[in-house]
C-alpha cells in the first residue's frame, strides 16, 4: 500500500503486520508486536504525570499514537512516540481501526489485533482499480475506491446515505501526484496538504475527486452501485457509529 504522509504513519507497521495475513487467507486474530498501540481522540488530550493525575504533563495532538503500558479502568498508563510516560483518561484513546478488502468486498473491524466483526460491503462499478481522478456519469470507470491508509476526518449523522464516515481522500500523496499530473493547481495542492495536516476535511471538488466515505444504505449483498464509496447496511452503521471516531485509521487494500 502507498505510504500516506500523516501522523498515523507511526501506526503503519502495526497495521501492516495485521494485514500481512491476507495472502494466507487469514482474518484474525493477528499476533502484533504492538498490540497495545492506541491513538488519541481529541485535538488536545492531556498526558498527566505517571504518579499524579492532578499534574498535567504535556498536551497530545489529534490521533497521536500512544502505547498502553497498563490499563487501569478510568486511567491508562501510556508512553508516547517521543518516550514520555504518563497517564491519560481511558475514554480519550482508542485502538479501533478498519480494514477494507476490495477483492473480497468485506470490511473488517479490529480492536488492536483482534477482529471484532466482518461485514459485506457494496462498492462501485470499477472497485478493483485504484482511484486516480474524479469520475462522472460519462466516465464511471473512475468512480473508484482509493487504496492506502486513510483516517476518518468527519462523521456525518445526516448523510444522504443514512450516516457516513468521511475519509481524508485526497491525501498529501494524492495532492503530490495530482500536481505532477496537472490535475490540480498549486493553490489546490496547498489546501489539500493543509487540511491533511490539521485533520480537516480536504477539498473535495478538485479533479482528484473526493467524498470517499464508508456510509449506510448498503444492501449487504456485495452489490456494485456506489461512486467509489463503501456502503454497509444501516443497522451495521448504527453498530459502528460509537466505535469509530475522527482519527480512526482505515486501511483499504486491493
Amino acid at each position: 500500500m502507498p505510504n500516506r504522509p500523516t501522523r498515523l504513519l507511526v501506526l503503519l507497521p502495526v497495521l501492516a503486520a495485521a494485514t500481512a495475513g491476507i495472502a494466507a487467507g487469514q482474518d484474525a486474530p493477528y499476533a502484533l508486536d504492538e498490540q497495545a498501540v492506541h491513538y488519541t481522540l481529541s485535538r488536545s488530550t492531556t498526558l498527566y504525570s505517571a504518579s499524579d493525575s492532578t499534574r498535567p504533563y504535556v498536551d497530545l495532538g489529534m490521533a497521536e499514537p500512544v502505547w498502553v503500558v497498563e490499563n487501569g479502568g478510568r486511567w491508562a498508563r501510556v508512553r508516547t512516540r517521543d518516550g514520555a510516560h504518563g497517564q491519560v483518561r481511558s475514554h480519550e484513546i482508542s485502538n479501533v481501526w478498519m480494514r477494507i478488502s476490495k477483492s473480497r468486498q468485506t470490511l473488517f473491524v479490529y480492536r488492536g489485533g483482534d477482529l471484532m466483526t466482518r461485514l459485506p460491503i457494496d462498492m462501485g462499478y470499477n472497485f478493483f482499480a485504484d482511484k486516480e481522478k474524479r469520475g462522472n456519469p460519462n466516465d464511471p470507470d473512475h468512480w473508484r475506491t482509493p487504496e492506502g491508509t486513510f483516517r476518518v476526518v468527519s462523521k456525518n449523522p445526516r448523510s444522504q446515505f443514512y450516516k457516513a464516515f468521511v475519509l481524508n481522500y485526497p491525501t498529501e500523496e494524492d495532492a503530490e501526484r495530482g500536481l505532477a499530473d496537472g490535475l490540480i493547481s498549486a493553490d489546490e495542492f496547498r489546501s489539500i496538504v493543509q487540511a491533511n495536516r490539521t485533520f480537516a476535511v480536504p477539498p473535495m471538488g478538485t479533479l482528484l475527486g473526493g467524498w470517499i466515505e464508508v456510509h449506510g444504505n448498503g444492501t449487504g449483498q456485495r452489490s456494485n452501485w456506489t461512486q467509489g464509496c463503501v456502503a454497509i447496511t444501516d443497522g451495521e452503521m448504527d453498530a459502528l457509529w460509537d466505535l469509530v471516531h475522527v482519527g480512526t485509521p482505515v486501511v483499504i487494500e486491493r
